[in-house]
């Protein structure tokens, strides 16, 4: 079995409302949808949702990248050569996580179909059979954060991730008007998203919360500032999540040997998709660190596989991937039974893709063959 062609389409996919965090608003989420056809009529889907400020990408680079340079490398290579298919990858063009996760994920679902098994069962079998899913509270004055916390736990959710990360004493603010209309019984995870910018702002923020009970605090200083995280580690009992500060194997080790984090937030479009994820969850396992497998606010395709990698893996103790429920149209139709997530066990991703709709969505296109 041998990759035949490739159909890229550059899409947007719409938001039900806009999304804030502390470097910037999306009214609609830019995404590449890859369709991967073998020379045996299998046909695998792959996402790439870039983001400039964390992997270094742009919509436009990403499409030209797989159009011009990675879709044409593997061609008439086989979909189930995984090391092979990266490190060939990896000679054409250095970094680009997110478009390489497109291939790796498009592939992923051909292996799984081919041998009629769910992703998960390539990548070890199923350990968790489900998880809590968090809501994203995007950032927005104190009240109408509240308010759309108390909403959501009536609706069941019983878990918080909360986007800050524009000042402190705001921010804090925010998180007592959660935490006050939501009680004590509901998980907050407060993600600063680097905007706390190093670890004197960020002990500052931590000593007037101390009683806010968080579950943990994600990436409060600038993703190349390691030894801030360290420093503020050292300096408080808040749980410590690294984010932004972790794409790849280099981070990882650095984080393992400096103890950095208590937890790391693996993405598939921060690494290269799911055969990465899982290097660097075993690399974690085996330091005892944590994991949760995060999201760029992908489709249904790109949120399916990053939950195949957390159910296949005993070290991911929760996730955050929740693009579908926030999108008015999706291209595919992964399916939450809020407030929880449970797999199915179709051949692959899983996922039914609608082209009708990816042609609706598309801003433009391209096909590369052999």
């Amino acid at each position: 079995m041998k990759i035949q062609q490739i159909d890229i389409f550059a899409i947007h996919l719409p938001l039900i409302e806009p999304f804030i965090i502390s470097y910037a608003t999306y009214d609609t989420m830019p995404s590449i949808i890859l369709k991967v056809t073998t020379d045996t009529g299998i046909v695998g889907y792959g996402e790439a949702v870039p983001d400039e400020h964390v992997t270094g990408e742009t919509w436009e680079s990403t499409y030209e990248v797989l159009k011009n340079h990675l879709a044409p490398v593997v061609i008439g290579e086989s979909p189930m050569a995984f090391e092979k298919l990266h490190d060939k990858m990896n000679k054409i063009v250095k970094d680009v996580p997110a478009a390489k996760a497109a291939i790796d994920i498009a592939c992923f679902d051909i292996a799984g179909k081919a041998l009629g098994v769910p992703v998960y069962q390539l990548l070890g079998g199923r350990y968790h059979e489900k998880f809590p899913i968090t809501h994203v509270l995007s950032i927005g004055t104190p009240e109408a954060m509240a308010e759309e916390a108390a909403k959501r736990v009536e609706m069941g959710y019983r878990s918080f991730k909360m986007k800050v990360g524009t000042e402190v004493t705001r921010d804090v603010a925010r998180i007592k008007a959660v935490r006050e209309r939501v009680g004590e019984d509901i998980a907050i995870r407060v993600d600063v998203n680097q905007g706390w910018g190093n670890a004197a702002t960020t002990l500052q923020g931590l000593r007037v919360m101390k009683d806010l009970n968080i579950d943990w605090l994600e990436q409060p200083v600038n993703s190349e500032d390691i030894d801030g995280m360290v420093e503020i580690k050292s300096k408080s009992d808040v749980t410590l999540m690294i984010d932004e500060g972790l794409c790849g194997v280099r981070e990882m080790r650095e984080i393992i040997a400096k103890r950095a984090a208590d937890k790391v937030n693996i993405k598939l479009m921060k690494c290269g998709g799911i055969y990465p994820a899982m290097k660097l969850a075993v690399m974690a396992e085996m330091a005892g660190i944590e994991c949760q497998v995060g999201s760029m606010v992908e489709s249904s395709v790109g949120s399916a596989a990053g939950f195949h990698v957390a159910f296949s893996k005993k070290i991911m103790t929760s996730v955050e991937l929740t693009g579908p429920l926030k999108f008015s149209k999706d291209v595919g139709n992964l399916h939450y039974d809020v407030p929880f997530i449970c797999l199915n066990e179709q051949p692959g991703l899983g996922v039914d893709v609608d082209e009708a709709v990816i042609q609706e969505l598309c801003q433009f296109s391209a096909v590369v063959t052999a």
